[in-house]
């Protein structure tokens, strides 16, 4: 069991670093305008002349209390490596930021790619959002409620979303539902105690906005409401005829839906490629 688990680790280090002599990292831009590190962001991207690639932001989970973008560094490398350029970016935090502030700061981020990602290779026309857990939450919340985009001065530039494990799409029927333990009380921090509110941060309550093409994942072993949650943004879009396709990944926990990413070969970086590739 030792052997095998030290050539695992010896395959994934030796994975890496093939890989990353191909990769430029930009390290710690502010997108905000501000000196606050909250409003910052690490690009990735191939080196050499490539020019109009697909763009991928990247909006970290952590129950919009906790996370930061040093920990995806494997994310964005694998994601260059398939020629994508990758934005992933920090926002501010629960109990210092509301879920509108942290939808506010994911909208600025989309904003200074669009104005700058051609600068790495990036193709300001091609940019998708890409969000783990309370991530996902705020990538279809900037996407479907319009007030996020019209507060930074500019149309909704995504053109294609993609969901891992995404939580929170409902916030109204899971904090109405959900038994009231620590995760509660933490929630509360970010969408308060009125239950107005709930729906108000909730994606499910604005997705008739939402146009452009889904990718949407899941796994069989993680929280009921994520799943049922996925199915019905899912079931939503396809009867409002958008492109949209849900990957239901067996035997995964919450957890283990992102960091499965770590290695280059997981499947769902073939079913990303080939979601870009669809989206014209």
């Amino acid at each position: 069991m030792r052997f095998k688990l030290t050539l695992m680790i010896f395959a994934f280090l030796g994975q890496i670093f093939t890989g990353s002599a191909q990769i430029r990292v930009e390290k710690n831009i502010n997108y905000a305008g501000n000196a606050d590190e909250a409003n910052t962001l690490n690009i990735y991207h191939k080196k050499g002349e490539l020019q109009n690639q697909d763009v991928i932001i990247f909006i970290h989970g952590g129950s919009w209390s906790s996370g930061k973008k040093e920990t995806y560094w494997w994310l964005g490398r694998n994601l260059a490596k398939n020629n994508i350029v990758t934005a992933v970016i920090n926002y501010p935090l629960a109990p210092n930021a509301t879920y509108k502030e942290m939808a506010l700061a994911s909208a600025e981020a989309v904003k200074w790619v669009k104005d700058s990602i051609a600068n790495y290779g990036g193709n300001p026309n091609r940019i998708f959002v890409m969000g783990h857990s309370a991530g996902g939450h705020l990538c279809e919340l900037i996407n479907a409620d319009p007030q996020y985009f019209a507060a930074v001065g500019m149309t909704n530039p995504i053109k294609g979303v993609i969901l891992n494990d995404a939580f929170g799409l409902d916030m109204d029927e899971y904090l109405s539902k959900a038994d009231r333990d620590d995760n509660y009380t933490d929630f509360l921090r970010t969408f308060s105690a009125e239950q107005k509110i709930w729906q108000l941060g909730s994606p499910l309550f604005y997705i008739k906005n939402s146009t452009n093409p889904h990718l949407i994942f899941y796994g069989t072993k993680t929280y009921e409401a994520i799943q049922i949650q996925s199915e019905r943004i899912y079931k939503t879009l396809q009867a409002q005829n958008v492109p949209v396709k849900l990957e239901v990944i067996e035997g995964k926990k919450h957890v283990g839906m992102i960091s499965q990413m770590i290695f280059g070969s997981n499947q769902l970086y073939r079913s990303i490629t080939e979601f870009l590739e669809d989206t014209k």
